[in-house]
């Protein structure tokens, strides 16, 4: 792949950085990929508005948060990625009480902005390691909480730059899965056709840049309390201490993942430098420089194994794109 292919702009004027054969091990919790062809962080929303207008209809785009739930593979991505965390960073209290947050703030610090202003509901989102925009996408949750549960109105940023506001009515939302309703679903109020009328946000035709949400007013102090009894229980659970990207698999209804791959046997299982965490088995780590392709292969071997095993089919959480290295 041609990674410092040209790209051409129809507009000037940005104030974001755009760089080219950008490493995404720098961009991904699991500190390990290829490169992105080019790579653009916006200075805010109306820089990334203006960013997309400059492109070519077919520029293909990915977007990535604090890229916690992403595996980007050795032969790199072509297109370009769009940098959310540090870009879309808004977090404000609007007058109606709800709170406004963009798609680039971490939950860590939208759980202590609740919790600052005396609202509660929100300490669980400090437990998620990642930002507004991908919680949004999968419904991410932990500790009880999703984070559907709380929103009110979404902003989504289309393919050529139009900022639009969208209901949780326009949308299908499960467990770690956010569909998009089409048009005459929503109108009607019913599904047709479900498999051919759902787009997935990763698609990029649109994708979420903000969301307001809606918390019970409650005691700060409690709030807080809660945030840090759950930042310890993390601590003491998860093997933080290594590049690691989260829940690998999601957990099948009415079991866990991780209890199935350790009833396997799959704790400390090795390929390369990916490891099956020793500390919490739904987990993979890089402990040793690992490659893209040490983890995604560890991910379809732990898959094969439970599924052998147990009966069960583990189905990924994460999500892995790119191309293979050629050699693979």
């Amino acid at each position: 792949m041609n990674m410092s292919e040209p790209i051409q702009f129809s507009a000037t004027g940005l104030r974001g950085e755009l760089r080219f054969d950008e490493p995404m091990r720098k961009h991904t919790s699991w500190r390990a990929g290829g490169a992105a062809q080019r790579v653009y962080q916006a200075a805010d929303l109306d820089d990334l508005q203006c960013f997309l207008h400059s492109l070519p209809a077919d520029e293909p785009l990915i977007a990535v948060g604090l890229g916690s739930n992403l595996l980007v593979r050795d032969g790199g991505v072509r297109g370009t990625v769009l940098l959310m965390h540090g870009a879309l960073s808004v977090l404000s209290l609007d007058e109606d009480g709800s709170i406004y947050a963009q798609s680039g703030v971490p939950g860590a610090k939208l759980a202590r902005f609740a919790a600052m202003h005396g609202y509660r509901g929100a300490e669980f989102f400090a437990g998620i390691p990642g930002t507004m925009g991908g919680m949004l996408a999968m419904n991410a949750g932990c500790y009880g909480g999703e984070t559907w549960q709380h929103v009110t109105r979404v902003q989504v940023l289309t393919r050529s730059g139009e900022l639009l506001e969208r209901t949780p009515q326009e949308y299908e939302i499960g467990y770690r899965s956010v569909m998009l309703r089409s048009k005459g679903q929503v109108e009607n109020g019913k599904w047709e056709n479900s498999d051919s009328s759902l787009a997935p946000h990763h698609s990029l035709e649109e994708f979420f840049v903000g969301a307001w949400l809606r918390l019970e007013a409650g005691d700060g102090g409690v709030a807080r309390q809660e945030i840090k009894s759950l930042l310890s229980k993390r601590i003491a659970s998860q093997p933080l201490n290594l590049p690691n990207a989260g829940s690998v698999f999601r957990n099948p209804p009415g079991d866990f993942a991780a209890r199935l791959i350790e009833q396997c046997g799959l704790k400390g299982r090795k390929i390369g430098g990916a490891q099956v965490s020793e500390k919490h088995a739904n987990f993979i780590v890089n402990i040793d420089g690992a490659t893209a392709a040490d983890i995604e292969n560890l991910i379809k071997e732990v898959r094969a194994i439970v599924a052998a095993q147990t009966g069960v089919d583990l189905h990924p959480e994460v999500k892995i794109m790119g191309e293979y290295a050629k050699h693979e």
